[in-house]
């Protein structure tokens, strides 16, 4: 066990960070792209219960088995992995902590975009035609500001991180619930637009023959994994300075349940103000394809249309900043937690906390450069990274399986202090379901992808979402961290 002695001040303090990593822009930005990408004819209804399932069948498990690992080890991923079944499978963890790096190199590009629309929309009069909103998105990527902006958040998240824990602590208790009220007031104003009701019934009414389709249970369970942070690490990384007397289950419901509502929440003010805005003049299916096609895999979504829809809107103006301001506000607070997690690593391995985030602020920056430059690149890594967190979560599992399931949850989560048992489902899932579900949905979407999908790209490693694009990155990134295993893992590990 660490000497470790920072811990977060109050059990709210660490609940609202886990929250700052969780709610992010996964939940506002990207959620509700994905949802309309995997809606079918009747309706996204069907993407929304495969994603419901994940939670339960995937998230939580894997965020009480974080909570529990991180905790009991008191380190960052690599070293929590080598502590709890031996250094040699430190590289694990490095794993897991490579995937929420290489997120992080494209996410803070997105926490860039954030900060300029939110800038628009204090300073700059909102789009008149749709025309000009899209101009505002070509006009921007098409500069130099996506790198000005991705280098502006990656200096205020290194700030942040640099000044430690309880830094991180004060900055979330504002930022969360800042964000959960621009969120509320939002809705309220997209709740009034007359036709919002249609984008609601569209998002709810499932379309039961998509169940069939394996693509859209993967992007639910890639998207449950980024909307919650499972299988990230990070809640493993921020579980490190997690008091003994907070309770892993009751954290892990809370984490999964209040993130989840706000996904559904940023899902209703998208569908509301869209479909209310355009249902006058589009059919469903019109809009649909507006809302799909907004960009490559949907990028520009939310930063082409939603300007321009503010603008139709009585005080669009002022919902605008609001909406900018939530959104800016959600996308910082999760980059703070990957740069903390990816500091940690390095802390572990010897070096101070201010070289530890120097370094990975510089890296970060240089790396999330050609995202912030090509909107494909962009895709590809969001592709690739996204479906990478199933490898990261069979990991997870992995090492509560090695560790023992039944040990685990009897020491690490159901300890003394606890105020709430954690029962033998969840060994169940953690031992059974999880690793079935890596297994069945990888193998069945590679199987489809070199049938169906794209026989004539599936094994071509610069096609942006082959499955062999996928294969390659993942094969680099498993080279390299097991490479350097022996650098990141001290030899004091408790099993060998």
């Amino acid at each position: 066990m660490s000497a470790q002695k920072e811990v977060f001040s109050s059990k709210l303090g660490m609940i609202l960070s886990v929250l700052g990593i969780a709610v992010g822009t996964g939940n506002i930005w990207r959620f509700p792209r994905i949802a309309a990408q995997n809606g079918g004819e009747d309706g996204a209804g069907a993407f929304l219960i495969a994603w419901a399932v994940f939670l339960i069948m995937w998230s939580i498990p894997l965020i009480i088995a974080e909570y529990g690992i991180g905790r009991n080890g008191r380190k960052g991923v690599v070293q929590s992995f080598a502590d709890l079944i031996g250094e040699k499978k430190g590289w694990m963890g490095g794993f897991v902590g490579f995937v929420a790096t290489a997120i992080m190199f494209y996410y803070s590009v997105v926490a860039g975009w954030c900060l300029y629309y939110l800038t628009q929309a204090i300073f700059a009069p909102l789009p008149e035609t749709a025309d000009q909103a899209l101009g505002i998105w070509n006009s921007f990527q098409g500069s130099n500001w996506p790198i000005l902006t991705h280098a502006t958040v990656m200096l205020l998240g290194g700030y942040i991180v640099l000044k430690g824990i309880k830094s991180i602590e004060k900055v979330n208790k504002i930022l969360i619930p800042s964000l959960l009220v621009v969120l509320v007031i939002s809705l309220g104003k997209a709740l009034t637009l007359e036709g919002s009701g249609i984008g609601i019934k569209y998002l709810f009414t499932p379309d039961w023959s998509d169940l069939t389709n394996p693509n859209l249970w993967l992007e639910a369970l890639t998207q449950n994994a980024w909307d919650t942070g499972a299988a990230w690490g990070l809640i493993l990384t921020y579980a490190t300075y997690m008091r003994k007397k907070d309770d892993i289950t009751i954290s892990a419901f809370q984490t999964g349940i209040g993130n989840n509502l706000v996904s559904i929440t940023a899902a209703v003010i998208i569908f509301s103000t869209v479909f209310g805005t355009l249902s006058s003049t589009m059919s469903n299916s019109e809009i649909l394809d507006v809302m799909k096609t907004s960009g490559p895999a949907s990028t520009g979504l939310t930063f082409i249309w939603m300007p321009r829809l503010f603008a139709t809107m009585g005080g669009g103006g002022i919902f605008s900043i609001l909406f900018f301001l939530g959104l800016t506000f959600a996308a910082f607070s999760s980059l703070i937690s990957m740069i903390e997690l990816a500091t940690k690593v390095f802390v572990d391995a010897g070096a101070t906390r201010k070289k530890a985030t120097i370094f990975i602020c510089v890296f970060g920056f240089a790396f999330g450069i050609p995202s912030a430059m090509n909107l494909t690149f962009f895709a590809n890594q969001d592709f690739v990274w996204g479906v990478g967190l199933m490898v990261s979560g069979a990991f997870i599992s992995y090492a509560v399986i090695k560790y023992g399931v039944t040990k685990f949850r009897t020491e690490l989560v159901n300890t003394a202090e606890r105020s709430t048992t954690l029962g033998p489902w969840w060994e169940i899932v953690l031992k059974y379901v999880v690793p079935v579900e890596v297994v069945t949905l990888l193998g069945w979407w590679m199987y489809l992808s070199a049938t169906e999908y794209a026989p004539d790209s599936w094994y071509n490693p610069l096609s942006a979402f082959s499955v062999a694009t996928v294969l390659c990155q993942w094969a680099i990134a498993i080279f390299l961290v097991k490479f350097f295993n022996k650098k990141l893992v001290t030899n004091n590990s408790k099993t060998e």
